[in-house]
C-alpha cells in the first residue's frame, strides 16, 4: 500500500477483513466529552474508561503527550488512545495540537499495528477540536505508517460526527 485511503463513513465502523485498529487523539488533561471521543463511547464504553483510569493514575504510568493506550473493544477491533494535544482550548500557547506528540504516537501504533497485522482507521486526527491541520499531520502518517506497509483508511465525518 502506498497512500491512505479516504472515504466518507464511520470511522468506528470499518467494513473490512482483519484485526482493524481505530486511531485517535486525547489531550493530556482527562477530558472526554466532545469530538470523535463521542462516536467511540456510543459503541463501546471500555475506551474511555480505560483512558479516564490511565489519566487518575498518570503518576505512576506513562500518561503523557506521545502515549498510547490500546483497547480492545472486540475480538479483531482495537482502540489506540493517543495523547497528542495539550489540553482543550485554543490560547496563548496557540492550537491544541502537539504535532511532535502525535509522530510519536503514530510510530508506536505502527509497532502495534504491525504486531497485530492490523489496518488503521481512523478520523482526520488532530484537525477537529485539537485545531491542527490536515498538511501537517497527513505527512506524518504517510511516514509512520504507510511507508511501513500498513494500510491506513482515514473517514470524512458523515452524519452524527465532529
Amino acid at each position: 500500500m502506498s497512500e491512505i485511503i479516504y472515504i466518507r463513513g464511520d470511522a468506528t465502523a470499518p467494513s473490512v477483513k482483519g484485526v482493524k485498529v481505530i486511531a485517535h487523539v486525547c489531550n493530556d488533561i482527562g477530558g472526554w466529552g466532545k469530538g470523535f471521543v463521542l462516536a467511540i463511547s456510543r459503541r463501546w464504553p471500555e475506551p474511555e474508561a480505560s483512558y479516564r483510569a490511565w489519566h487518575r493514575e498518570r503518576a505512576s504510568n506513562d500518561f503523557g503527550l506521545g502515549a498510547v493506550r490500546f483497547v480492545q473493544v472486540e475480538k479483531y477491533v482495537w482502540v489506540a488512545n493517543m495523547i497528542g494535544q495539550r489540553g482543550t482550548r485554543t490560547g496563548s500557547k496557540g492550537v491544541p495540537v502537539r504535532y511532535e506528540a502525535i509522530d510519536t504516537a503514530l510510530t508506536r501504533l505502527a509497532d502495534k499495528a504491525l504486531e497485530l497485522g492490523a489496518s488503521v482507521h481512523m478520523p482526520r486526527i488532530g484537525c477537529g477540536r485539537a485545531g491542527g491541520k490536515w498538511s501537517r499531520v497527513e505527512p506524518l502518517i504517510v511516514q509512520r505508517l504507510v511507508r511501513r506497509g500498513i494500510g491506513v483508511t482515514v473517514y470524512d465525518h458523515g452524519e452524527g460526527q465532529s
